[in-house]
């Protein structure tokens, strides 16, 4: 009794150690890549600022979480095929269903570790995005703030804000007010510079907004053109300096804790466009969580494609469905953003399918089923056999051209070719396909037909070559009969 009971336990902590074990490698993977991605804009802004190894650090961990929102899902769902790819491949799952085990009964570990994964996402998501965004533009207006202040000199050009080259003549110790004010400004894109002339100035800095004010009063402003000149005299004069992290800017919702993004979109009216961006934000950080749970679950159904002698299919496939997840998320939130359909029907679309193609192919597996129905599954290999057709004829060529071509087997007078059949998957091979000569090919077919007649189908190489067979020069014949 008590060996029964301790039977799913030992079950289910085995199933849960191989998941987290390709889980923890394809994680760190992923944010090795999405790290290098951010790291080039984050080291010319390090060196723009000049600043330590200590802040810099602290600037890179602020990505962390939204890095996490993107990455976790796919190690999840990654770490799931492979667990169970390599299970299948290993004859585990065989040895576990011939003990008795259903496929439903190794369900409970898949749930379990896709649970806790979605919970720290959705953690990582609600909680530290906010938290991190905040204390990213805290510490990046502190850092440009010091480098202004510190650029800021009296009788030296200043270039430390940008498009702006600003000239102090003499700057208060006590109030901090300038005199004698020259800047040359460069934000119009134009050939020749802006030029503002003043006879006081002082510069505010605000961290909400993240922007410093240059205020200028008494001075004239001079736009020079090759058409026409412009000098403006002026009492006073404010130039507005947006300090901006990489890959920060736009609307500061990024910092919103959950109920300020619904405050502020009641605050700017519910059929706003600006109330629409709060609520996409809103809904983002639990779309994407809850999106895991599925993503990770398909895992399961991915990984049992394998099995000894076929090849692990589900990665491939899990790595298409999951990039597809994020382009129907992303035609969501567009949608969202540019359309009058409700924000939660958009942002939830995605979720809703990909619920929906969970319970399916799960249904599937269980019962012993194949992952598509048949005819699905001819219809999509015809379309990817179509796409595929153009790459496979330039291949062939070029074997033809510049390759060695195999001395292979022509029969029944020049009109069929001896074929090599692969039993454990029931394709056959041309001579020309690279498979022709692989261990795994121990049937030998006289014809098409006859393998045909067999059972078997052409691989996708082949597929070209077999509607429409042509016989090939120099060719031996082949050898008499079937094996």
């Amino acid at each position: 009794m008590n060996r029964t009971a301790s039977w799913p336990l030992l079950l289910y902590s085995y199933l849960i150690t191989e998941m987290l074990a390709p889980f923890f490698a394809s994680f760190l993977v992923m944010n090795a890549i999405f790290f290098l991605v951010k790291l080039i804009p984050f080291l010319n802004f390090a060196l723009e600022l000049n600043i330590g190894a200590a802040d810099f650090i602290r600037l890179l961990s602020y990505t962390f979480p939204n890095m996490f929102l993107y990455t976790m899902p796919m190690a999840a769902m990654i770490g799931v095929t492979i667990a169970f790819s390599r299970l299948s491949s290993d004859a585990e799952i065989l040895a576990l269903k011939a003990g008795g085990i259903s496929a439903y009964q190794i369900m409970p570990p898949v749930f379990i570790v896709a649970l806790a994964i979605t919970l720290f996402t959705a953690y990582f998501s609600v909680q530290l995005i906010p938290i991190s965004e905040t204390a990213m533009r805290q510490l990046t207006y502190q850092l440009m703030k010091e480098k202004i202040d510190k650029g800021i000199q009296e009788y030296q050009f200043t270039e430390a804000l940008g498009d702006l080259v600003v000239h102090v003549g003499h700057i208060d110790k006590e109030s901090g007010d300038w005199s004698d004010v020259w800047v040359s400004d460069m934000r119009g894109g134009g050939e020749n510079p802006t030029i503002t002339m003043a006879a006081t100035g002082s510069m505010h800095s605000d961290l909400a907004k993240m922007n410093v004010t240059i205020t200028l009063r008494d001075g004239s402003l001079n736009r020079p053109d090759q058409a026409d000149a412009q000098i403006i005299h002026f009492r006073e004069y404010v130039i507005n300096i947006p300090l901006q992290p990489p890959s920060m800017g736009g609307l500061n919702r990024g910092t919103l804790t959950m109920p300020e993004l619904i405050d502020k979109a009641k605050e700017y009216g519910w059929d706003t466009e600006r109330a629409r961006i709060m609520l996409i934000e809103y809904h983002k950080r639990l779309v994407l969580p809850v999106g895991c749970l599925f993503l990770t679950v398909l895992g399961l159904p991915f990984g049992l494609q394998a099995g000894p002698g076929r090849k692990a299919v589900g990665i491939p496939l899990g790595l298409g469905v999951f990039i597809g997840y994020y382009i129907l998320f992303t035609i969501g939130k567009m949608l969202a953003r540019d359309s009058n359909l409700p924000v939660a029907l958009c942002m939830w679309a995605a979720n809703i399918f990909f619920l929906l193609l969970a319970l399916f192919f799960i249904h599937r597996v269980t019962n012993e089923l194949p992952l598509l129905p048949e005819p699905v599954s001819r219809i999509l290999g015809k379309f990817f056999r179509l796409i595929a057709l153009p790459f496979v004829t330039l291949a062939r060529l070029g074997r033809r051209l510049f390759g060695h071509r195999p001395n292979t087997s022509m029969v029944a007078e020049g009109k069929s070719l001896a074929v090599h059949g692969d039993p454990k998957n029931k394709i056959f091979h041309f001579p020309d396909c690279d498979q022709y000569y692989s261990p795994k090919c121990t049937m030998e077919f006289q014809s098409v037909e006859i393998a045909r007649q067999s059972g078997y189908r052409p691989c996708l190489f082949c597929q070209a070559l077999a509607d429409g067979t042509a016989p090939l020069a120099n060719h031996s014949p082949p050898g008499e009969g079937q094996s």
